[in-house]
């Protein structure tokens, strides 16, 4: 049997002692600390040689007898020691539990999050929370719990600005016209949102590491002050963001269809996470009321979170085999990602990446000739503040076409890149795209009819006074008459529609607004033109039995595509004509049986560990010295608690007529071996 320490306990420190001696202590506030194996043929003798080691009157000796309450004490002269007595029983298992019953503070680990949690670098700067006080003091805990609501907060305006990103564009056009120049306002908002919300998540984080260390809260005033500007920033841009741009609420809503089972299985396995800390200090409150209030939150969350899949819906979990062909594409003025909207390059673009249908704007201008032009101004997609600088806020409808033909219509998308994609043009490309010009409406046409795609265009109705105010309709018709085939053009303008059609029936009535079934077979509509967030399955189905097709706008994110594809949409106008070509399977496909398993297992898995979690901490802190009795001696106080490898017991001796040194409770377990 080996030999164990025998060693003066002095400021955190152990000082090991020679066999048989027993020498003075370093000081007044150190104590022996003793610890003794015990076998059954051994325990006597092993006894005695501890009374031998004990023989000086500085000492106090406290021992048990085998399998038996504390039998005798004996004392000789008043000293601070703790003699753990100990029956080591031999098998693996009992080792590993009592490893499991020891808890050890990782005391480099514990200063970094300390430190970087409440500047709380050094030891003596931080305490545990003792068994039964509560975690961190009032204010710590607000702290806390804005630290929570401001993660919650700052995650939802993350997710919305990040499932906004089809809709940037429009975003920073919006911010051009009021502000007068482009800047890509989109990104910098979403870069702020995300270096928030990570700042917040790590805190958050380092809050929870400490829980599970048993460590007390504090955080530093710094960090409090950092919360409160990601609190109001949050609220303050989703607040601003709801009142300007509303619609944008429908699109989150719509991401839930995709995003809901990962956001699921994500939020249950963060539950599962937080089971340690919550169980750890659940079974350490000595109050009922806080036990069930805390327990009585973290069920009712779980639970919630459990029963969110029986209300989800998602187009895309359906029945195998239900899957209809995946929707076409049509270039949203071409493909503005890789050329300047509305050029020639940017629809021959368009046709090379695979799109079938080509969309753009038409405006008339002063002498009556059809161009393609998106903006009611030419500021933003030509140089006119260079060529015409007094003109530069005049409508694009009151230049002639001789003048329009002077403008630049590339150098801007080279200058501001709109989509941040020019870094991907080749250079000849980007010679070419500096070089585009205003292209007319039957040069637009020409390149439909040649690759025989078809045609979806905006007309702007010119202004009050100009030449063409009553006429522009049937100026354009002309056009389009001579030189494409009408069967090729979804007309969507919804003036003198009748008249349009008596005068041409080939050409594909569109409408850009939902009607029932009577009023579209009334107006010869044959295909519905709509923005995505009425994307509706059952609608689609049924205007889709009545040969009504249906072209969704704009959808350029591939998550939004593979939404309107489950929705059996025909038909989508895009700005990555490009990057939706490649797609041909949706990201999130799955039958109902799948999901149900996917869902249930996540649930179940989650449920076990988190019993698993609640169970070990209710036998871990059942087996610590808190949770053990307390009895009370003639002149000191012991704890005693045992397991089925040891038996522990700690003797807090008080010296005659005076009172105990600082400091003289030794906590324990402590054990030391050769």
């Amino acid at each position: 049997m080996k030999r164990s320490w025998v060693g003066w306990v002095h400021n955190g420190e152990v000082e090991p002692l020679a066999d048989g001696s027993c020498p003075q202590p370093p000081s007044s506030s150190s104590r022996v600390l003793l610890y003794l194996p015990v076998s059954s043929r051994s325990y006597h003798t092993e006894l005695e040689r501890l009374h031998s080691l004990c023989c000086s009157t500085d000492c106090s000796c406290l021992h048990t007898e085998r399998g038996t309450e504390l039998r005798e004490t004996e004392q000789r002269q008043p000293a601070d020691c703790c003699l753990l007595v100990t029956r080591l029983k031999l098998g693996k298992l009992k080792v590993v539990r009592r490893q499991l019953l020891q808890r050890y503070e990782h005391q480099p680990f514990v200063s970094c999050l300390a430190g970087l949690y409440g500047c709380q670098w050094r030891r003596y700067q931080r305490a545990r929370a003792q068994p039964g006080e509560c975690c961190c003091s009032k204010v710590e805990c607000g702290s806390f719990g804005l630290l929570i609501l401001t993660f919650f907060l700052s995650f939802l305006f993350l997710y919305f600005w990040s499932e906004a990103q089809n809709d940037y564009f429009n975003f920073d056009w919006f911010n051009f016209g009021t502000l007068g120049f482009w800047f890509p306002w989109s990104l910098v908002l979403l870069v702020m949102a995300a270096a928030l919300f990570t700042y917040i998540a790590l805190l958050l984080v380092l809050a929870v590491c400490l829980l599970s260390e048993g460590q007390r809260l504090y955080l530093h005033w710094s960090h409090k002050t950092g919360i409160v500007v990601a609190l109001a920033f949050s609220v303050t841009a989703t607040a601003i963001l709801s009142d300007l741009w509303s619609k944008e609420w429908k699109t989150l809503l719509l991401s839930l269809q995709v995003t809901a089972p990962f956001l699921h299985m994500a939020a249950v396995s963060l539950m599962a996470i937080l089971s340690w800390p919550i169980a750890l200090h659940f079974f350490r409150m000595n109050k009922k009321v806080r036990q069930v209030a805390a327990l009585a939150l973290y069920l009712s969350v779980l639970f919630s979170l459990y029963l969110v899949p029986l209300g989800m819906y998602s187009p895309c979990i359906k029945e195998a085999g239900t899957l209809g062909p995946a929707p076409t594409l049509i270039g949203h003025r071409g493909a503005p990602m890789l050329a300047p909207e509305n050029t020639m390059m940017s629809f021959e673009k368009a046709v090379e990446a695979g799109g079938e249908g080509l969309e753009t704007d038409v405006t008339i201008s002063y002498d009556g000739v059809p161009f393609l032009m998106h903006d009611f101004t030419l500021k933003r997609t030509t140089d006119v503040a260079e060529v015409f600088p007094n003109r530069t806020h005049l409508d694009a409808s009151m230049f002639t076409w001789a003048e329009l033909q002077q403008l630049n219509a590339g150098n801007w998308f080279l200058s501001r890149d709109p989509f941040g994609t020019v870094f991907s043009l080749s250079e000849p490309d980007c010679s070419r795209a500096q070089n585009q010009s205003v292209p007319t409406l039957a040069q637009f046409l020409e390149v439909a009819a040649r690759s025989s795609r078809l045609v979806l265009f905006d007309l702007h109705r010119p202004p009050y006074g100009h030449p063409y105010h009553q006429s522009y309709i049937n100026t354009t018709l002309q056009v389009v008459q001579a030189h494409i085939n009408s069967s090729q053009v979804l007309w969507l303008p919804s003036e003198d529609r009748e008249l349009v059609h008596a005068a041409d029936p080939e050409l594909q009535q569109t409408s850009g607004e939902q009607a029932s079934i009577h009023e579209l077979t009334v107006g010869h509509i044959t295909r519905l033109n709509l923005h995505y967030s009425a994307m509706s399955q059952q609608q689609f189905s049924k205007y889709h039995s009545v040969n009504v097709s249906t072209n969704l706008y704009v959808i350029s994110q591939p998550w939004l595509y593979t939404l309107a594809w489950c929705s059996g949409a025909q038909s989508v106008t895009t700005n990555s004509i490009h990057i939706l070509s490649s797609i041909n399977t949706p990201l999130f496909l799955m039958t109902q049986e799948e999901y149900a398993l996917m869902w249930i297992l996540t649930d179940a898995v989650s449920a076990l560990l988190i019993i698993a979690v609640f169970i070990f901490h209710w036998w871990r802190e059942g087996g610590l010295p808190w949770s053990g009795s307390r009895q009370t001696l003639e002149n000191g106080t012991y704890s005693k608690f045992r397991t089925d490898s040891s038996e522990v017991i700690c003797f807090r001796w008080s010296p005659l007529h005076s009172d105990p040194p600082a400091g003289a409770l030794v906590s324990l377990p402590l054990v030391f071996n050769p």
